[in-house]
């Protein structure tokens, strides 16, 4: 149910738009500080947990604005991102008139610099600020923000991060943060490909899987993700942290990009078709790592492609 919300002031609320596997535990952390929130999300059990804490549930997203002058976005993509704003109508100006809106989405840096062009005809201010993790950072408030926007205003919002991440870094104006973002990602999302196959490799070779881990978080190549990733990859339990269609669209954003710059990237090309295959196996909602479903997929096709041979 929503709660009233004539009692707020927008210099003590802060709106918060999008509870989905990221934005829920980033909100969650904010209220959890002391920090008033106003929130909405388009399914609207997801607010629940908020209510909980103490935040006020819209009813609307012209609630959230009107309620508010600062708004974190945590959306899907550019699409949902233009929809919830009301872009190209009446409703845009309306409600990014006198605010500061704080994109933390994964959009292509284009995209953002036109979004920025638009707030700013509407009177208000835009600062891009996507983050580096997945869901279990997310929780617990250790997210890495990358910074884009006018150094005021990163300035203004800059303590409402502290909750919800570690690090923060100005990156310059907008777009540059969200090449940021592209560039780490295309680590990321090639890292996590070799790893899965490097664990299907071990596995098809007869190799104790646990060994593997071992080997691997005793060495130089141990990390957060290495500590998170293999033991899903030996479990098979590829409970969402980062989604497979998340990682699939992140690898076309960073192809996009790295096109129109002329700037190869052989690595991510195959990561991609791998995580797109993924996709069409219906995996798309699982973890990323699942993406060595695709890679036991091409392994069962030579498998296949030899016995016909004998054949």
């Amino acid at each position: 149910m929503a709660v009233a919300s004539q009692d707020i002031t927008p210099q003590q609320k802060i709106g918060f738009i999008g509870l989905g596997v990221m934005g829920q535990p980033m909100a969650l952390n904010l209220a959890r500080a002391g920090i008033e929130l106003v929130v909405w999300n388009r399914s609207p059990q997801r607010c629940e947990p908020l209510q909980t804490v103490g935040a006020t549930i819209a009813s609307s997203v012209d609630n959230v604005f009107d309620s508010t002058s600062i708004v974190f976005v945590m959306l899907l993509n550019e699409a949902v991102l233009d929809t919830v704003l009301g872009r190209n109508t009446p409703d845009f100006a309306k409600r990014l008139n006198g605010h500061i809106l704080v994109s933390m989405g994964s959009n292509s840096p284009e995209y953002s610099r036109k979004l920025e062009a638009d707030i700013l005809a509407a009177g208000g201010r835009y600062i891009e600020a996507p983050v580096s993790g997945s869901r279990k950072p997310a929780e617990a408030g250790q997210l890495v923000f990358m910074l884009g926007g006018n150094l005021d205003t990163v300035s203004e919002i800059r303590p409402l991060l502290a909750p919800m991440g570690k690090e923060a870094f100005y990156c310059g104006p907008v777009g540059h943060a969200l090449l940021m973002k592209l560039a780490v990602n295309l680590y990321l999302n090639t890292t996590i490909a070799g790893l899965a196959e490097a664990v299907h490799f071990a596995d098809k070779n007869g190799l104790d899987l646990t060994t593997f881990q071992a080997a691997i978080n005793a060495g130089p190549l141990a990390s957060d993700v290495t500590r998170v990733k293999i033991p899903m990859l030996i479990n098979r339990d590829f409970t969402v942290q980062a989604a497979t269609s998340d990682a699939y669209n992140s690898t076309l954003l960073i192809a996009d990009a790295a096109r129109k710059a002329e700037i190869a990237t052989p690595l991510l090309d195959l990561s991609s078709a791998l995580y797109g295959e993924n996709v069409g196996l219906g995996n798309d909602r699982l973890d990323m790592a699942s993406v060595i479903k695709a890679i036991e997929a091409r392994t069962a096709h030579i498998a296949q492609a030899a016995e016909s041979v004998k054949c």
